[in-house]
Order: C-alpha cells, then sequence, then structure tokens
C-alpha cells in the first residue's frame, strides 16, 4: 500500500511541474508562425471590405491603400484580414505594417490569442 501512495505522489508532483510549462507554450501560440493576408483597419475588417467605409465617406478614397490609411488617421488600427478564412487579427507592431496599408502580406511573427507579434512582413506578388 506505501508503495502505491508514492507512486501517485511521484505523478502529482510531475504533474504539477509540467503543467504550467504547457499552459505556457499554449500562450506563446506556438511559436513562430506565418499568416497572409490584407492589411487592413480596425473599421473595415468587421465587413472584411472598404467598399461600405468608402461609400460613406467620400474622403476615404477609391482604393484600398488609400482608405486603410484614411482610417488609421481617423484612429483606427492596422490589421491582418485573412480573406481566406476571414479571421481578423491584431498587429502589436503598427509601424512594421505601416507601408504594407491595403496591400496582401505575409507576416512571420507569434501569436497570443488573435493578436501577432511581428518579426517580420513581406509584401505578396
Amino acid at each position: 500500500m506505501k508503495k502505491r501512495f508514492v507512486c501517485n505522489i511521484s505523478t502529482l508532483a510531475l504533474s504539477l511541474l509540467v503543467l504550467p510549462l504547457l499552459a505556457l507554450s499554449e500562450q506563446s501560440g506556438h511559436g513562430v508562425q506565418t499568416f497572409t493576408g490584407e492589411v487592413m483597419d480596425s473599421i473595415c475588417t468587421p465587413s472584411g471590405s472598404h467598399a461600405a467605409t468608402m461609400a460613406k465617406m467620400s474622403g476615404m478614397g477609391k482604393d484600398s491603400e488609400t482608405c486603410t490609411k484614411a482610417c488609421v488617421a481617423l484612429g483606427a488600427k492596422y490589421m491582418l484580414y485573412d480573406q481566406t478564412s476571414h479571421t481578423v487579427y491584431s498587429v502589436n507592431q503598427q509601424d512594421k505594417v505601416a507601408r504594407f496599408a491595403g496591400h496582401d502580406v505575409r507576416i512571420t511573427g507569434t501569436l497570443a490569442g488573435h493578436k501577432i507579434d511581428v518579426r517580420d512582413v513581406d509584401e505578396l506578388g
């Protein structure tokens, strides 16, 4: 009976050491990943399009780049919109994506929730 008790305590102790490490791994987004989509803004990403914003407000321009920059000038944040999965990601490093406003990009970085910690950005073809 004592042997079983020792085994259970060892298992419990090991679990208490491993579980926090697994939780930390889960929060860190499993390391560096690649994301693709359009650099949009937090005003236009809910609809996945700039069309409604440009139709409502004439000063927003007539293309994705101009609309995105105008929305950011109004206080919006740059976001990444994945057209394939209709997923919206926040971007921690706004300055790294600013020059790609309205363009399709590939972002390399880590994910926590729906927020990307950007390492690198490349424009797609």
